[in-house]
């Protein structure tokens, strides 16, 4: 016990200090930093879970609190409620003197009871949580918009980095106005209230059958918790397929689906780039080949007359992951309208590479004059 009890002071004072409920709001903040940019930590199912938290309640919350740093009106009609309950029974121990005696004249005027509380600007634990998911909502996009007229941007680590600013901000302004307010005037969370109501109603129930909604209750909520976890820990596939397509590099170095060539001569080389993109949620292994057709096209039409490979060239692609293959484009033989025909493949290519039996293809159009020499 000496032991936290060291520890604990060992801690600056201001943080000693903290409301529970403002020291949430920080531990909750730093552990979603970590959960974002510590590596291995943010590949798990904790990044969402703590991420979410953060951008839809946390922010809010701080705000709130620093707007509010008073009880609300219905703890203090609570807590005026018992005093007046006291006073009233105190009232009904002690008897009335007899009219027109010294001691009814001495007997102070006891105030009657209006109904009437002193007025209260703070607000309920209901509206607190309600504004406080309405606020963030609000702040956060407030802040990508100030971020996108900056030289940062609107990026993970600015958006997390400018967010956590605003809440600690947040909190530091809301612990120093609830500190100034009286003891009996600060908001305070009731955790204790909460956890003696929750351990009366499961474990000490007026009747079998509250004993047996609260267990239908409890299971309720592990299973409601258990399918969240789920769905946040194994999200569902979506749709899986590959990128195929075909690149080539601007005058200023940028590569662009366009300017491909259309004509070639015999000998002459073009430099192309061959993109694919796995969104197979598996790495994958692809095959490409490249070949030359010669077509024939009658109305919608088209038969292959002759075809020569010439290039083949195999990759593996983790999911998510691009791979940029260069290639070079070079005819051995002259001809019109020749189709430069890409097939991809997942795996090895068959023995006969067609149209027909690739998984994903593309083609470009070239007239191939004579030789270049």
């Amino acid at each position: 016990m000496s032991d936290r009890r060291t520890a604990w002071l060992l801690l600056p004072r201001p943080v000693r200090r903290l409301p529970a409920d403002l020291a949430a709001v920080v531990v909750l903040t730093l552990l979603t930093l970590g959960s974002v940019f510590i590596p291995g930590i943010n590949e798990t199912p904790l990044r969402i879970i703590f991420g979410l938290g953060f951008v839809l309640f946390l922010p809010g919350y701080a705000l709130i609190a620093a707007l509010f740093p008073e009880k609300g009106s219905s703890e203090t009609e609570a807590d005026d409620e018992q005093t007046q309950t006291a006073t009233s029974d105190e009232t009904k121990a002690k008897p009335s003197p007899k009219p027109g005696t010294d001691a009814a004249e001495s007997e102070p005027t006891q105030p009657t009871p209006s109904g009437e509380h002193t007025q209260q600007q703070g607000i309920d634990g209901i509206e607190r949580v309600a504004l406080s998911f309405g606020l963030s909502i609000a702040i956060v996009p407030l802040i990508g918009l100030g971020l996108n007229f900056t030289p940062w941007g609107i990026r993970l680590a600015p958006i997390a980095l400018s967010v956590t600013v605003f809440t600690l901000a947040c909190v530091a302004v809301a612990a120093k106005r609830r500190h100034e307010l009286p003891a009996e005037e600060r908001f305070r969370v009731p955790y204790t209230k909460w956890i003696a109501a929750g351990k009366a109603e499961l474990f000490d129930p007026e009747s079998r059958m509250d004993a047996a909604l609260n267990v239908v209750l409890v299971i309720s909520v592990l299973l409601a918790v258990g399918s969240v976890g789920y769905a946040v820990a194994v999200p569902s596939q979506g749709e899986q397929f590959s990128e195929f397509y075909l690149l080539s590099e601007s005058e200023d170095g940028e590569l662009v689906a366009d300017g491909y060539p259309d004509e070639l001569a015999v000998g002459e080389q073009s430099e192309l780039i061959v993109g694919i993109g796995n969104n197979e949620y598996e790495t994958t292994a692809y095959t490409v080949v490249v070949q030359l057709q010669t077509v024939e096209q009658t109305g919608n039409t088209t038969t292959v007359r002759d075809r020569e490979e010439i290039d083949r060239f195999q990759a593996t692609v983790e999911h998510n992951g691009t791979h940029h293959e260069p290639h070079t484009l070079r005819p051995g033989q002259p001809g019109e309208n020749i189709r430069v025909k890409y097939l991809l493949y997942k795996g090895s290519a068959p023995e006969t590479p067609t149209e027909e039996n690739s998984y994903r293809d593309l083609h470009i159009w070239i007239d191939v004059g004579g030789s270049s020499q």
